[in-house]
């Protein structure tokens, strides 16, 4: 078994960050949905404006909204404007067919 990339979302700009929530990242339903990233699943996140790295869960965000949150702790690793790799895995036996996508400066899909 191995580690192997499912989705990704290349260039997500994150939209808000919340200090005060409960740990997590918000990302638009649409998105999740293209790479086939689940709520509640477990993401790493690596920021493309500081180098930062980090993993959390996932709340699907309203469909079309392009928000990208990054909430509680991790909140403190990002600033709103900053583009963003969101990352899903899949422990695996097989080689699989990643889904990638890269968005826009409105986290709209532009490829994939």
């Amino acid at each position: 078994m191995r580690w192997v990339l499912r989705g990704k979302i290349h260039r997500a700009r994150v939209t808000e960050t919340r200090l005060g929530y409960v740990g997590s990242i918000t990302i638009d339903s649409e998105l999740m949905k293209a790479v086939d990233i689940w709520p509640g699943e477990k993401v790493q996140v690596a920021n493309l404006n500081n180098g930062a790295r980090f993993e959390t869960y996932t709340i699907e965000g309203e469909v079309g909204s392009g928000i990208v949150a990054i909430n509680g702790a991790a909140a403190r690793l990002a600033e709103p404007g900053d583009r963003i790799i969101i990352i899903g895995y899949e422990l695996t036996d097989s080689p699989i067919e990643p889904k990638v996508i890269v968005v826009d400066e409105h986290n709209r899909t532009v490829e994939g």
